[in-house]
């Protein structure tokens, strides 16, 4: 019976081929916590190097690093303005995942 039931599932025929390895890799490069902190504070802005430095306290070569694979993973999108170089979250399923984490763990009604 409980193995019917896993065969019968229909969430598990939506994660196949592409969509499990574009899932995967999301998850992935979202599981390092300084680029978590990073989207953190991009979820609601467009910001420049230095100001996501001062918000998440991550020094400049790391978060140089770490915006670097989220940049790669067509996660954030930057924009230059003058000297400045802004970033913003691109991939609006990333948008929604880190609105959805920010409700459900760092909210003020969250307990653990």
């Amino acid at each position: 019976m409980e193995t019917q039931i896993l065969l019968d599932n229909p969430y598990l025929e939506k994660f196949q081929g592409d969509k499990l390895n574009t899932v995967t890799a999301r998850l992935k490069v979202l599981s390092n916590p300084d680029r978590l902190k990073i989207l953190c504070v991009l979820v609601n802005q467009e910001l420049h190097v230095q100001q996501i430095e001062n918000f998440t306290q991550i020094r400049q070569p790391t978060l140089s690093q770490q915006l670097t694979v989220l940049r790669q993973a067509n996660i954030v999108v930057t924009r230059r303005e003058g000297k400045q170089i802004y970033y913003q979250i691109q991939d609006q399923n990333v948008l929604k995942l880190m609105q959805t984490l920010d409700a459900l763990y760092c909210s003020s009604q969250h307990e653990d």
